[in-house]
């Protein structure tokens, strides 16, 4: 009978849950099996993998074939290193005490990795609440030199004299105008009487 060392799905819709079992591979997925080894659950950052080592290695030196993924599993749990090692010890490779060693090694060193990841995983978690929350206020990085001289605001003082000249030079050029335009109306307005008086000589030239 060939025996699988697999997932068994459970949990609600969009938040699976798995069960490490081992079960016939003629068994449905999420059917009958013969043992439970452990539990997966990839919904936690990291993934949560509890499982039994020794069920799992037992079994696996029964013969039991594991799936893809929970060979993953089994080998970053250290059940495929320690498979590997018994087989050095087998071949005598190694002694058994240096098999455990490597084996202890191992185990602390991913161990480790595991638990300072799932330290930064929930401390940026609990950042991003504080941010959302407001007890945390999000501080802009300062812009380059280049960039701050580029959009730095212009000051009010140094623009002053400027602004002051541009005032004092408009009715300057302005006013010469405006009195030659006011000395050339009064010239139109006298050529207009000269018009008017031809028109009574006109007049009496037509009537003699």
């Amino acid at each position: 009978m060939p025996v699988k060392i697999r997932l068994a799905r459970r949990g609600r819709k969009k938040q699976p849950f798995y069960h490490i079992v081992v079960a016939d591979s003629r068994s449905p997925r999420d059917g009958k099996f013969i043992e439970q080894i452990g539990s997966y659950n990839p919904m936690t950052v990291p993934a949560t993998i509890d499982i039994d080592r020794d069920k799992a290695f037992d079994w696996l030196n029964k013969g039991a074939q594991p799936t893809n993924t929970t060979a993953a599993i089994l080998r970053f749990k250290g059940v495929m290193y320690r498979k590997h090692l018994a087989r050095g010890v087998k071949k005598g490779a190694m002694t058994q005490e240096a098999a455990d060693k490597l084996y202890e090694d191992f185990i602390n060193n991913k161990e480790e990795k595991v638990a300072k990841r799932r330290e930064a995983a929930l401390a940026a978690k609990l950042n991003f609440w504080k941010q959302v929350s407001g007890e945390v206020k999000i501080v802009a990085k300062a812009a380059p030199a280049a960039m701050a001289e580029e959009f730095r605001e212009p000051d009010a003082t140094a623009e002053a004299p400027a602004t002051e000249e541009a005032v004092a030079e408009a009715p300057v050029a302005e006013a010469p105008a405006a009195e030659e335009a006011v000395a050339e109306a009064p010239v139109v307005a006298e050529d207009a009487p000269a018009g008017g008086e031809d028109a009574p000589a006109k007049a009496a030239a037509e009537e003699e």
